[in-house]
């Protein structure tokens, strides 16, 4: 392969100096491992290391950092292909913690455990599906080419329609070169990658004719979906009944209910009575809205004055900070089963996000040894796991429209939503309400599946869900394989 150099110039926040750091845009390392999963011991190989991203001209302008788990050399496996979010997020999570034949070694509930490190992952879906984790521009070790002047053109990289544009390109040349144009192939996005894939499903059928048979949208995001006003206020209620659960916040007779009873019924009231509630706003009669503000209290654990105070639109921020203010402790963001010490009980906002912060302290050390250790991938280029993407360019995003639209020009496709209950940044009910508005013309109903596990954001650092959440994977992935010899149509 074509030996391409690129030389980068980093300059830390934190740093009063740059360095030049030399790396292959193309060059990999293929190294050979083995795994036991759900009781079989299955031989792979990894592959890690860069690929290009080429302009028009045929011109190296990114190398892609990625890495590619592989079972065998059959031309028709299926084939995962795995972003993470962000966006500037590294396709760590999901890699490390998920879907891959490795794990992080954390506690049973996802918690950070001394010595560092990772260990079999016995829930991998490599038993029935290829995988490859892909770093967009500037995160892990992904970077663009630099000019002369130490510059590149950030608008090829970052923004929603750019990311999606020049990542259809960089699978194609991937597919093309691992032979894979005759697999089923799935997306899986997690958060801000949701938008990446929904929007690479399109690209990919209408750009390079290249057919998705599923893609699975991990915690989503709003896909360009519309809810603004009384939906997207009252759509936290349920979210804030899951923590409070959680957090035995609620009172005995909520409490002892199981966690789905409970949000069935909290879901209710927030279609049936909350919603046309709030259409009213300033006008709302008075009696009507002190009802609201006690049943909200109800089901989230926070005084109902906090709610009048608040015109009935309590802030995430402030639900965050008062859940367990009596207790000492904010809850996370990501995952509200994590808890955080603010210097001050007083305030609007938590002081810093307790879930992320636990995260990193878990996956930094982790992947790092990894790449270097067993993957046998060394650089001196920093793992960014968040890199530098901004400015980003957020609109227009039509990526919940695009997904419906490749689903409808292929009949074969199929679409998973996993979200956790206890994620207070794309909570399971707004993933939930994205389901319902991807096809507002309900036809497509049957190929839109839903599953909700009782953990946050990165619902697979918890054990039970690790298992659970694979299983579903496996059991999407082998459903939606074509049936030999059948034809794809309406």
């Amino acid at each position: 392969m074509k030996k391409i150099v690129a030389f980068i110039a980093i300059l830390g926040s934190t740093l009063a100096f740059s360095q030049t750091v030399e790396f292959e845009v193309d060059k990999t390392v293929i190294t050979n491992h083995e795994v036991t999963i759900n009781g079989e011991k299955i031989d792979y190989t990894a592959e890690t290391g860069m690929q290009p991203v080429w302009d028009k001209q045929g011109n190296p302008i990114a190398g892609l950092q990625f890495t590619y788990y592989k079972v065998g050399d059959s031309k028709d496996r299926p084939l995962v292909i795995s972003f993470n979010g962000g966006p500037g997020s590294a396709s760590v999570w999901m890699h490390l913690a998920y879907t891959g034949p490795r794990t992080l070694n954390i506690s049973d509930e996802g918690f950070p455990v001394q010595p560092y490190g990772y260990k079999e992952n016995p829930f991998s879906i490599l038993d029935v599906a290829d995988i490859v984790y892909v770093n967009p521009v500037n995160t892990g070790h992904s970077r663009p080419v630099l000019d002369e002047k130490g510059n590149f053109d950030k608008e090829t990289f970052f923004g929603v329609n750019a990311d999606v544009k020049y990542l259809a390109e960089w699978i194609n040349t991937f597919v093309s070169r691992k032979d894979k144009w005759l697999a089923p192939k799935y997306l899986i996005g997690e958060s801000y990658g949701t938008t990446r894939v929904s929007g690479l499903a399109n690209e990919l059928q209408n750009s390079h004719w290249m057919y998705i048979n599923g893609v699975i949208l991990v915690s989503p995001t709003e896909l360009g979906i519309e809810r603004d006003g009384p939906v997207e206020v009252a759509n936290r209620l349920p979210y804030f009944a899951a923590a409070a659960w959680y957090h035995n916040k609620l009172a005995p007779e909520l409490q002892s209910k199981p966690v789905l009873e409970l949000l069935d019924e909290v879901e209710y009231f927030t279609i049936q009575e909350l919603i046309p509630a709030l259409t009213k706003g300033g006008f709302l009669d008075a009696e009507v809205r002190m009802e609201m503000a006690e049943k909200m209290s109800r089901y989230s654990g926070v005084d109902e004055k906090v709610f009048l105070q608040n015109n009935l639109e309590v802030p995430f921020n402030t639900f965050w900070k008062t859940l367990k203010i009596d207790d000492g402790y904010t809850v996370g963001r990501l995952d509200s089963r994590y808890l955080g010490l603010d210097e001050k009980e007083a305030g609007t906002r938590p002081d810093y996000n307790s879930e992320l912060t636990s995260w990193l302290h878990s996956f930094t050390p982790a992947i790092n040894h990894y790449l270097k250790h067993e993957l046998n991938y060394k650089t001196d280029l920093q793992y960014n796991m968040f890199g530098n993407v901004y400015p980003w360019e957020r609109t227009p995003n039509n990526t919940g429209k695009q997904l419906r639209q490749a689903m409808a020009q292929n009949p074969s496709m199929q679409v998973m939503i996993q979200a956790g209950l206890f994620d207070g940044a794309t909570t399971y009910f707004n993933a939930k309400y994205t389901m319902w508005h991807i096809d507002e013309s309900g036809k497509m109903q049957d190929r839109l599946h839903f599953k909700t596990y009782e953990s946050g954001h990165m619902m697979y650092l918890r054990r039970e869900d690790l298992k659970t959440a694979n299983d579903d994977l496996r059991e999407f992935i082998l459903k939606s394989l074509p049936k030999e010899n059948a034809s794809i149509k309406y």
